[in-house]
């Protein structure tokens, strides 16, 4: 994305993402306007303390909800680009929750859409996750029922042009109620949780996550979801780095926790094509042509039959330095409402 000529919008702008996306973009893209969409007053409060608005009058803040479709078609107004990033993401939250995660999860996505259609909003990703592909948590359903509704929004968006994609990776290090900080908390304790060993994640920084969204924003064509190539890691590993004199102790799996994650699934792969640094899942809808699209990747190769791209049988693989960086890096940089080591431990993993 290089036109600062721009005005966006992050919905869920507040949060880990929102953050690192908007001090990226102010910096290095200055762009007409950033507006924060979001429903905590404080977190706006707060953000507004590290962007002073003498430094950056540019980004502005929206008090609101993706469940209120009126309050977003005010604040899509004049809006080029819309980052969805707003999301109830705890999966335990959400099993116990439901009809709350398809509200925002489902509905809102949807409330969206019709927004960003009607308010001629140039393009919309959205950011997704690796349990949305062959889901058995709700939080999973409810992704991937919201990638659905905007690969399918291209279908419909008629003379608008509105262009719609998918951004889908793995967990992100250092964000609220991810396993580095989860194990950090516990780590004076001398006990950490493990909820199976035999587990792996994929593993993405927010640094990495937001330069992947903005290359994906300049290439979408409207349809695609993008998987980028991210290493993978055991759990146990990232428990020995955190707390190398600590005990494991294994606790069970919560309700609606898979072993491994997906993020390109077996019935996925034929409609797929796999470039240097990441993977492209093409729709499968009568507006896209595979052969002109495939021509637009350099370079580019379609999935074998039977491929899935999983945490347990990836290529790529941290090594223990690295998870030693990581982890340093997230210790430096524990958002203010994280608990330290000499705080009370009742945060959760996701």
């Amino acid at each position: 994305m290089k036109n600062n000529k721009t005005s966006i919008l992050i919905t869920g702008g507040t949060g880990s993402f929102g953050r690192e996306f908007a001090q990226r973009v102010l910096d290095q893209i200055k762009p007409t306007r950033i507006a924060v969409y979001s429903r905590d007053e404080l977190k706006q409060f707060q953000m507004r303390q590290e962007f002073p608005l003498y430094k950056y009058p540019n980004l502005r803040f929206f008090i609101g909800d993706v469940r209120d479709k009126e309050r977003l078609y005010r604040a899509f107004d004049g809006v080029d680009i819309v980052v969805h990033a707003a999301a109830l993401k705890q999966v335990p939250a959400a099993e116990y929750n439901p009809m709350e995660a398809i509200k925002t999860n489902v509905l809102g996505a949807a409330n969206i859409i019709d927004a960003a259609i009607d308010r001629n909003v140039k393009k919309v990703i959205a950011l997704s996750t690796d349990k949305a592909a062959s889901p058995v948590n709700l939080y999973g359903a409810t992704k991937l029922c919201s990638d659905k509704l905007f690969v399918a929004a291209n279908a419909y968006s008629g003379t608008h042009q509105t262009k719609f994609s998918v951004v889908r990776y793995g967990n992100v290090v250092g964000s609220r109620g991810s396993v580095i900080p989860y194990f950090l908390a516990q780590r004076s304790s001398g006990v950490l949780h493990i909820t199976d060993p035999r587990m792996t994640r994929f593993l993405i920084t927010l640094k990495q996550g937001v330069s992947f969204v903005l290359k994906c924003l300049d290439m979408m064509q409207g349809g695609e979801i993008f998987v980028p190539k991210i290493p993978s890691v055991k759990v146990t590993d990232l428990a020995r780095i955190v707390g190398p004199k600590c005990k494991q102790e294994v606790i069970g799996i919560r309700p609606g926790e898979k072993l491994h994650e997906i993020m390109v699934s077996q019935d996925d792969a034929r409609l797929t094509l796999e470039t240097k640094d990441m993977f492209v899942i093409q729709p499968t809808h009568d507006y896209w042509t595979h052969k002109e699209y495939a021509s637009s990747l350099p370079g580019s190769k379609t999935c074998p039959d039977g491929f899935c791209y999983a945490s347990d049988t990836n290529t790529e693989w941290l090594q223990d330095t690295q998870i030693t960086e990581l982890v340093r890096e997230t210790e430096l940089h524990l958002p203010s409402d994280m608990p330290r080591e000499d705080e009370p431990r009742f945060i959760k993993s996701s």
